[in-house]
């Protein structure tokens, strides 16, 4: 393959331009075709492996169309890191090369320079997601702090009006049982991680959805107190007459993952469910990432997620709307931001309004190209048994 550079963007490439990128990379049976379709560099950086097979382009070769896309990939990621020189990266005749596909695979094996261009770990980014994360959660705990003395009196101000609430009889265990969903939920996520091959990717991506989701709650929690939901709850203000005292109680707060099991009683954080939160974002998380064939423990994950919610609607811990806007706001920025990322927006012509709307995101995705896919592997070099099952499993 010859070596295939320009001064200019891709997207300014003409059809003649188009043409000699796909000679040079050995597809020059399709130039004809492309050309009759007016395929300049614009319409090249978005084509996607659905339009290649579908018509009026219909490559009848299915190992052409997963190479041309691959090809794209890699050509906007080269144009991404300033060059357009793809001679090296495109050559799939290199010895070793395999192809990044969804199956089991030995973490131990190097990966080919494509995968690995497409799916870099990234620790540093998913360090600092980490610390974007845990510098939410504490500001949360000191805002649950300030928000505890702001509770309306319930003397004063009753519990309000609610639909749900008002024909659900409370049952003061059920919020120990959303709890217990939520950390069963969580154990499962944990061992998705562990043999997912791209669990810093995962990482980033939780810490950085769920560090938003959570710094939002406290703008809402600030803004509106609502007055107490059920009549058991005894929201008294605490007086803490010192800055030591508050910080005290928010370190108490965050130790405890603000959950009551672990002795954290709090009031005032009503708008919105923080728990609702958890329990939505583990089970997106969990049926994004795990097989696709697995559909038992999909269906199991969302049965958790709404008994959980109706657990916390049982013990009256939270009104009606503060479960369903946490529930709508966490599924819907998991699901736009795996849109965007799963889109190849930031690869797109109009790649920089996307930087500019969403920078966190921009950042963080930054380097990762398309659907990022399961791949399991055993993460460490023992025991012998388990190592050799997976790199048979590759073979």
């Amino acid at each position: 393959m010859k070596k295939m550079t320009s001064s200019n963007t891709v997207s300014s490439w003409n059809e003649g331009q188009v043409a000699k990128w796909l000679q040079d990379n050995g597809f020059k049976e399709y130039v004809s075709i492309f050309k009759r379709h007016k395929i300049d560099g614009y319409v090249l950086i978005t084509l996607k492996e659905s339009d290649l097979r579908s018509p009026p382009l219909e490559i009848p070769c299915l190992g052409d169309i997963k190479k041309i896309s691959k090809c794209i990939d890699i050509l906007l990621q080269s144009e991404n890191h300033g060059s357009l020189n793809i001679n090296k990266l495109c050559d799939y005749q290199t010895e070793g090369r395999r192809t990044n596909r969804v199956n089991s695979t030995d973490s131990n094996d190097s990966v080919d320079s494509l995968g690995q261009g497409l799916f870099e770990p990234e620790l540093w980014k998913t360090a600092i997601s980490f610390i974007y994360c845990f510098i939410v959660m504490l500001f949360t705990s000191f805002v649950m702090v300030i928000v505890h003395d702001r509770v309306p009196d319930r003397r004063t101000y009753p519990p309000l009006p609610d639909v749900v609430l008002d024909h659900l009889p409370m049952i003061p265990w059920a919020f120990d049982l959303a709890e217990l969903c939520a950390s069963f939920m969580m154990f499962i996520w944990i061992i998705i991680l562990f043999f997912h091959k791209h669990r810093f990717i995962l990482l980033r991506r939780m810490f950085s959805l769920s560090g938003t989701i959570f710094l939002l709650r406290c703008c809402t929690m600030l803004m509106t107190s609502l007055s107490v939901p059920g009549e058991h709850l005894h929201c008294n203000p605490r007086s803490y007459t010192t800055r030591e005292q508050k910080m005290k109680r928010t370190v108490e707060i965050m130790t405890g993952l603000g959950m009551s099991m672990q002795g954290v009683r709090s009031c005032g954080d009503y708008m919105f469910s923080g728990h609702t939160c958890v329990l939505t974002m583990l089970n997106f998380f969990i049926t994004e990432y795990s097989p696709r064939g697995m559909t038992t423990l999909h269906t199991v994950t969302w049965l958790l997620n709404m008994f959980g919610i109706f657990f916390i609607l049982a013990a009256h811990e939270h009104y009606s709307i503060d479960v369903f806007i946490a529930f709508y706001i966490t599924s819907r920025l998991f699901l736009y931001y795996h849109i965007l990322a799963n889109s190849r927006s930031l690869k797109s012509p109009d790649y920089k309004r996307t930087r500019t709307w969403f920078p966190m995101f921009a950042f963080f995705e930054g380097q990762c190209l398309g659907i990022v896919p399961n791949e399991y592997a055993w993460p460490l070099p023992w025991p012998e048994l388990f190592v050799n099952y997976y790199r048979k499993k590759r073979h």
